[in-house]
């Protein structure tokens, strides 16, 4: 199983960023997936998940309208348009995928347990940095 985030780099404030996270060795369509973000000396949170199976989107309220999640499941990867970034949006960004039903099932028990949520895959981090 892997989770291969991609798409982190360096703007200024205002600017926009698209992650990716390309899954292999999952069932895809039956999984939800997500990101997480964490700050320095900050835990691991919410961004937003999309469930495959029953289609629903979960956003934090730091980043509705602002943040998009999408998922190709012919590519088997699911993306995260981030725009109007801000300085607070600066973190390390993580990938994460289990077999829930619902987008809103997805973030609560991950959020939970993030070490040992039921088949819970994480990926590797990559780095968003924001200037203001």
């Amino acid at each position: 199983v892997q989770l291969q985030a991609s798409g982190g780099g360096s703007v200024p404030a205002g600017g926009s960023l698209r992650l990716s996270c390309a899954v292999t060795g999952l069932p895809f369509e039956q999984y939800a997936i997500g990101w997480f973000r964490q700050a320095p000396g900050g835990g691991r949170v919410g961004v937003a998940a999309i469930s495959n199976r029953d289609g629903t989107i979960w956003y934090a309220d730091s980043t509705k309208g602002r943040f998009t999640i999408s998922s190709d499941v012919a590519k088997e990867t699911v993306s995260l348009q981030m725009n109007i970034l801000k300085s607070g949006d600066t973190a390390v960004y993580y990938c994460a995928a289990a077999p829930y039903y619902s987008a809103h099932d997805f973030i609560v028990a991950v959020s939970m347990s993030p070490l040992d949520a039921r088949g819970l895959f994480w990926g590797q981090g990559t780095l968003v940095t924001v200037s203001s």
